[in-house]
This record gives C-alpha cells, structure tokens and sequence, in this order.
C-alpha cells in the first residue's frame, strides 16, 4: 500500500500521532555531562529505545521511525562508528523476539550495502520474522538520508517510466524508502537541536516539530507524553483556514 502525501490529500488529524518520527541527538553529551565514556551514551541509548516503542505502542502509535545512523555519520571517529555498528547487531539479537512476541513489525531503511554482511544477514532475517506483526511498525534509519532517499526513488521512477517526459508525485511516492507507511504526524528531536539534519526530507512537508533539551538517553515515556501533547495543542490545517476547519467540526 502506498499513502498520498499531505501535499495531495489532507491526512486525519486524529489525537494520538499514528506515526512519530524521532532524532536521538544526545548520546555522547549525556555520557560526557557525567564524566563517563561517550560508549556508555549509546549504549544507555539502545536501553531507551526499548522503553519508547513499549511507550508507543501502547498509547496506540502506528508507525514508529527512529534516525538511527545518518550517512552523514560515517564521518565521526572510526572506533564510534564500529561500537555503533556493534551495539546495532546486538540490539537486533537480544530484541528480536521480544518485539516479535509483541506484535510489532521491524523495517531497516537506507543503503544498507555499505555495512556488513553478516549485519545485511540479520536484517533481512528480522524484516522476515515480524513481516505479519500489525501492532506497531518500527523503522530503524540506518545509513540513511533524506536526499540519498529522494535520488534513489527518482532513479527507479524514471526507469519504470522510460520515456516520460513529466511525472507526479504518484509516480515517486512508491519508490521512496517508507512507501509502506504514512507521512509522520509529529517529528520529536531531542538533545537541543533545531534542525532536520537530513532525515525524511520529503515525508516532513507537513510534519509538526516537537524540540527538546532532553538527552535522548535520559527521554523516557514522561517525555514522549510531553511530545504528544505538545503535538495536540496544534492546529493541523494542511493549507486550510483556522475557520474551515471550525466549520469541519461543526
């Protein structure tokens, strides 16, 4: 299935965000505030994770998607890049059940050719055990990037349409990386930067943007409660007036 993209239907505005999509910025800062190794950051990073998909599925979140290794990040150190790869693998070993048995389905998005086979190997494996689980989606965006995302779905929509001279968005809507899910509702970045750093460029055109100080390691359920009613107290018009959608409602 493939969604229309808010810039061509107007999605439902509904009170939980059925899809969030989250920045965990924050890793090596926290560790450093406390004067311990940046490892011990992400590796209080990964425990995190397993808290905030419990935490959104059970508050009835469909689709969660979590910017785990950006293809800009291969330029940090080469010791935090392997530790990354490192504690990724031993995430998806000692979670993979659980989150079976939960009912919640696992996709890997990004150029995924870049990193070890044996690592290839334990993705595919994992997409193939939970491709049935329908309580909750979590994507994990490794070695991805919005831009990369953008001019691989051009390429394929170009050479499925050979010849064309124009295209629409419903040509390229299905070659995008999350064509399986619907635009996010609520973006969440912790750690005290504003910015979008590459991530989900065309899926966010009508994306509310929630900021916090908070470290990712230290953004707990309270926090992502925090988000969601943040993300309630906005007024979603998609291009609409404040008025039309009062009239909507009555």
């Amino acid at each position: 299935m493939t969604y229309s993209s808010s810039t061509q239907a107007v999605p439902d505005v509904l009170p939980v965000p059925r899809h969030i999509a989250i920045i965990m910025d924050g890793n090596g800062r926290w560790a450093t505030k406390r004067m311990l190794p940046r490892f011990a950051g992400h590796k209080r990073g990964v425990d995190m994770v397993q808290e905030i998909v419990e935490a959104c599925a059970e508050r009835g979140v469909e689709y969660l998607t979590l910017f785990a290794f950006s293809s800009e990040n291969w330029r940090r150190p080469a010791d935090e890049v392997s530790l990354l790869m490192t504690l990724f693998m031993k995430a998806l070993q000692n979670q993979l059940d659980k989150m079976h048995n939960n009912n919640i389905r696992l996709k890997v998005v990004g150029d995924l050719s870049a990193f070890d086979e044996k690592l290839q190997d334990m993705v595919i494996k994992a997409e193939r055990q939970t491709a049935g689980n329908t309580r909750l989606t979590l994507t994990i965006c490794a070695n991805y990037g919005g831009r990369w995302d953008i001019m691989q779905a051009v390429g394929k929509m170009v050479q499925q349409h050979a010849g064309a001279a124009t295209f629409t968005e419903a040509d390229l809507a299905p070659h995008l990386a999350m064509a399986y899910a619907p635009e996010p509702d609520l973006f969440i970045r912790t750690g005290g930067e504003q910015r979008v750093s590459n991530f989900l460029l065309w899926q966010l055109a009508y994306t509310e943007m929630y900021f916090t100080d908070t470290y990712w390691p230290a953004f707990n359920a309270a926090a992502l409660d925090l988000a969601i009613e943040s993300y309630r107290a906005r007024e979603r018009r998609f291009g609409r007036t404040s008025e039309q959608l009062i009239q909507q409602a009555t």
